[in-house]
């Protein structure tokens, strides 16, 4: 099933990286095979302001059933990720993180391990905390294939949602 998939992530350090994931169906047989659409073509949004910027996001939220968190080395404190993040949650979007720190940039440079944002927030049930990492599941882009299994990922987060 095509997942139409929302890509969260710190735009000016991992843009390279992030292209990596959000373009790799494109060498997939067909769309269905790579089982994602990308929703994203916020790169024009982020000079209009922070309004614009909430708005963009809203929208694209509008419509998509998971949100794909890309993790590099600071990820986690990046103030548009935490409110993807919240809003994608809010909206009851199946959530997943990728670590995409081992993934090369276009100068062929790897970076450091980032946090799992995912560690950061939590709901409440039943009177206790549930961090935000005991309910979405994290991946490694480069250890666990990502190029293959990304679809397959998309797919249970989706599941898993409801969705």
């Amino acid at each position: 099933m095509i997942r139409r998939v929302f890509f969260s992530f710190h735009y000016e350090r991992d843009i390279w990286r992030a292209n990596t994931v959000r373009n790799s169906w494109v060498t997939k047989p067909d769309r269905e095979a790579a089982g994602f659409v990308d929703a994203t073509v916020w790169e024009k949004v982020k000079k209009q302001g922070d309004a614009a910027i909430k708005r963009w996001i809203n929208n694209q939220l509008h419509g998509t059933s998971v949100t794909a968190v890309l993790i590099g080395a600071k990820t986690s404190t990046r103030k548009w990720v935490v409110y993807e993040i919240t809003q994608s949650h809010a909206r009851g979007n199946g959530l997943l993180g990728v670590y995409i720190h081992k993934r090369k940039d276009k100068d062929g440079r790897t970076d450091k391990k980032g946090a799992n944002p995912f560690d950061l927030w939590y709901t409440t049930k039943d009177g206790k905390k549930v961090y935000l990492s005991e309910i979405y599941s994290t991946y490694d882009w480069v250890n666990d294939d990502g190029y293959k299994n990304f679809g397959d990922w998309v797919e249970e987060a989706a599941k898993n949602a409801g969705k």
